[in-house]
């Protein structure tokens, strides 16, 4: 936990300096928020499912190639990279989806959980550049995602009960 939090105080320095929302761009986020984590938690398991099936489908694929070239010549199993961007997609999913009690609540654990879940989007685009679907163009926009989320998660970290101004921490 004190790696994430350092972590959160690095990156809000990052975003001290930039653009500041009104007080009404920030209650309307802090409204939608909650209803947004349900359904990108809810499309980021849809998304795990289609990787899944995807990889089940090739699997059946590459089994009927190994059967008539011969298993020596072909692959056995998906990669490694394929099941740990699956597992890090469905645990995005997770940290989504139990964010929105505590984003309702306005308590600094669904900011937590949301803020989570950016870092964890972060790492999926990296995972996700080394699969065959994936590549550079994939890793690009993950991390062009995970920085819009976050700098609108610092921009309202200061409406979550706990949490430290964006403009204090440090």
């Amino acid at each position: 936990m004190e790696l994430l939090n350092k972590i959160e105080a690095a990156l809000a320095g990052l975003y001290k300096g930039a653009p500041k929302l009104s007080q009404n761009a920030k209650k309307t986020i802090v409204n939608i928020w909650p209803i947004a984590a349900l359904v990108f938690g809810a499309l980021q398991l849809w998304a795990a499912w289609v990787l899944w099936d995807w990889g089940r489908k090739v699997n059946q694929v590459v089994d009927v190639f190994n059967a008539y070239l011969g298993t020596d010549v072909g692959v056995r199993n998906l990669s490694a990279i394929y099941w740990i961007s699956l597992v890090v997609l469905v645990l995005d999913a997770i940290l989504l989806l139990a964010a929105y009690r505590g984003l309702k609540a306005r308590a600094k654990s669904g900011w937590n959980l949301l803020f989570y879940g950016a870092l964890l989007n972060a790492l999926y685009g990296v995972f996700s550049a080394f699969n065959d679907y994936g590549g550079a163009g994939s890793l690009i926009i993950q991390l062009i995602v995970s920085a819009i989320v976050l700098y609108f998660l610092f921009a309202i970290r200061d409406q979550y009960s706990g949490a430290k101004s964006s403009a204090n921490a440090v």
